[in-house]
């Protein structure tokens, strides 16, 4: 059973790892085109004050929570604390220079906060380790 939720969590990883990438080097919004037709229109999954910074933080905790899980098996640098929180703020800057995207200071802090808490919640019930 337990090999069953390590692999699964691993795949699970790569997989939401692929489709980040995918999702944030594609040249205009790739979620609004297949929703709404438009690679303009930015989607807001999560009706909030500041906008769709709160769907890059709940992507972002999902994967940093995926990564650390996977890491508490495997000591790789590609689930580290490091490489996720690098990530994190690499792919936003990416956006200056990806056409039909911009750099939204609002998306790197909610990037940022999605790995730290899915850091600290699960160095919080001593699941990770470091």
């Amino acid at each position: 059973m337990k090999n069953i939720i390590f692999f699964t969590t691993k795949y699970l990883f790569y997989f939401s790892f692929i489709i980040l990438l995918i999702v944030y080097l594609f040249p205009g919004s790739l979620i609004g085109y297949l929703l709404y037709g438009n690679l303009g229109k930015q989607p807001d999954f999560i009706s909030n004050p500041i906008g769709t910074s709160i769907n890059h933080l709940v992507f972002f905790f999902y994967l940093g929570f995926l990564g650390f899980i996977f890491r508490s098996n495997q000591k790789k640098f590609i689930n580290s604390f490091s490489f996720l929180f690098l990530i994190s703020i690499i792919l936003e800057l990416l956006h200056y220079f990806i056409p039909n995207r911009a750099f939204e200071l609002n998306d790197l802090y909610a990037n940022s906060l999605g790995i730290l808490l899915a850091y600290f919640i699960l160095r919080l019930f001593k699941i990770t380790s470091n």
